[in-house]
């Protein structure tokens, strides 16, 4: 298994179709109460251990989680509200060293459940109009449609929470 990508790269989806956009939402929906689920009776020990060698600890990953979600609603927005807005990037790994992300993850769990739960009402009520909405990200040359953002980022959430399961099987074991 490659522990950087365990459930493999993600692939960027050329068009979508409805169970795709449905199983989509229901990733974003119920990431909160999986990744309660598995950091809940994880030790501190686990917590602060890299879920692979140079990667993050579990307590990074929860937390960055947080900072890429919470960009993520306010990209979403900005796509539905501005025409082709110019989104801001950021530097996740930098992110990750700040003071922030040595809290304990209760933190980020909480603001984790918030942003989902506000994301998932905006996106049950998106049209297909709404999908095909974009925004203009400095890293990429073409627009990005928000079909492909909602992709990308259910597939971010169980990425991470397959980082998460490795830490937590490995003790097991």
């Amino acid at each position: 298994m490659n522990a950087q990508y365990p459930i493999g790269p993600f692939v960027k989806p050329s068009s979508y179709n409805l169970e795709e956009v449905t199983q989509w939402k229901e990733d974003i929906r119920s990431f909160p109460r999986l990744l309660k689920q598995i950091t809940h009776q994880l030790s501190t020990d686990q917590l602060d251990t890299p879920y692979r060698e140079n990667g993050w600890t579990v307590r990074q990953v929860v937390h960055h989680v947080a900072d890429s979600h919470m960009n993520a609603l306010i990209r979403f927005k900005l796509a539905l509200t501005e025409d082709f807005p110019l989104i801001k990037t950021y530097d996740e790994k930098k992110w990750a060293t700040l003071a922030d992300c040595s809290l304990p993850i209760e933190a980020s769990v909480k603001m984790i459940e918030g942003i989902h739960e506000r994301w998932y009402a905006v996106i049950k009520e998106m049209d297909e109009t709404d999908f095909h909405r974009t925004m203009n990200h400095p890293e990429y040359e073409d627009p990005q449609p928000l079909y492909t953002n909602l992709g990308l980022y259910s597939w971010h959430g169980r990425h991470h929470l397959s980082h998460i399961e490795l830490v937590a099987n490995a003790q097991k074991g």
